[in-house]
């Protein structure tokens, strides 16, 4: 429950009180709600019983008596306490947003985040040219099938006309069963030819050349060329790197601080970031049943450049205590390096703590 809504349920109570008599008052426009003061306790405090007290006739103390049976019967409300002249102090009733169930789910499943059962049971089989991209790119898609519990297997052999090429298969392209899209089950080797890397990735080492095969799609000619290992922001590849090592920074300057990750309400936290997380089960699985990499890396750009920007915003400035926006935050940062880390590893490539 947010401050304003919140506000709305303390005017609600008073409407009831005096609908039933209790207090001959007209319902203000408003109503403050703050974080308890000193001597105060719980969420929120607000001096609606002060505000009130000298139209009802009545002490705030009284008013505030009044008024607390209608605030802790409300929705989301687990408890209310008068303190000092009059004050309502009130404590909500814990609620999981979808933010903090995301956030919970990838840090307890880790590095299986997104792994199913899509493909259970299903032989992946690829047939793949003696080319250094198909070798790069079957190894890729053996890992990623394996995240949604097939195997894949992959066999040499040369391409020839009329055979699916470009890591694209359609309807009816599997036998032996009633199979759908990609599902593979013991049937006839798929042709996986992607186009070739037109020189030797080698030169630029393994993460690089991984990355160089990997992140365009199956009929796009590769680009091997030394952009791939500037370090700036006209690179996916670092800005993916770099947004897993910000990630794993700022828990290590929450661990200097004192405080530590815990999934909640991240007020602010960018719809692109979240969205990006939660999607990743979908993408991980199309990659998987599509045997196209290029769709896990270009997602795992996606997820970085949506949180590059809310990384600087996840420990406290200046003088600024750690408070509960500050555990969620890191939560959500470090959910997202998981992930992060994740795709890059089933790509083959490394996820560095320090870049």
């Amino acid at each position: 429950m947010t401050p304003v809504e919140l506000s709305r349920t303390v005017l609600r109570a008073v409407r009831r009180a005096v609908d039933e008599g209790e207090l001959s008052v007209s319902v203000p426009e408003r109503a403050v709600v703050t974080p308890p003061g000193p001597g105060g306790c719980g969420d929120y405090a607000t001096n609606i019983a002060l505000q009130l007290a000298r139209p009802a006739g009545q002490p705030p103390m009284r008013v505030a008596e009044i008024l607390v049976p209608h605030l802790a019967n409300a929705a989301g409300v687990g408890d209310v306490v008068v303190t000092g002249p009059g004050f309502l102090n009130i404590t909500l009733t814990p609620t999981a947003s979808p933010t903090a169930t995301l956030v919970a789910e990838i840090r307890a499943l880790g590095p299986c985040y997104g792994h199913g059962d899509a493909l259970a049971g299903r032989v992946v089989a690829l047939r793949v040219p003696y080319d250094v991209r198909a070798e790069v790119v079957a190894d890729a898609v053996v890992r990623i099938v394996a995240t949604q519990g097939g195997r894949g297997e992959v066999s040499h052999g040369e391409v020839g006309r009329g055979e699916v090429s470009h890591g694209e298969v359609g309807l009816g392209e599997v036998s032996h069963g009633e199979v759908g899209l990609g599902e593979v089950s013991h049937g006839e080797p798929v042709s996986l030819r992607p186009v070739p890397a037109p020189e030797d990735p080698a030169p630029l080492g393994p993460d690089a050349a991984q990355w160089a095969l990997l992140h365009p799609a199956a009929h796009d000619r590769p680009r091997i060329t030394a952009d791939h290992l500037v370090q700036r922001e006209s690179n996916p590849l670092f800005r993916v790197r770099y947004a897993h090592a910000r990630t794993r920074a700022v828990g290590r300057g929450a661990g200097r601080l004192g405080f530590a990750a815990e999934p909640g309400d991240v007020p602010g936290a960018p719809g692109t970031l979240v969205t990006a997380l939660a999607d990743y089960p979908r993408i991980l699985t199309a990659a998987a049943t599509h045997r196209a990499p290029d769709r896990l890396a270009r997602h795992l750009v996606t997820l970085a450049d949506a949180a590059l920007p809310f990384l600087p915003t996840v420990l406290p400035r200046g003088e600024e205590k750690p408070s509960a926006a500050h555990r969620a935050r890191l939560a959500l940062a470090e959910a997202t390096g998981t992930v992060l880390a994740g795709g890059l590893s089933l790509l083959g490539i490394d996820a560095p703590d320090h870049l």
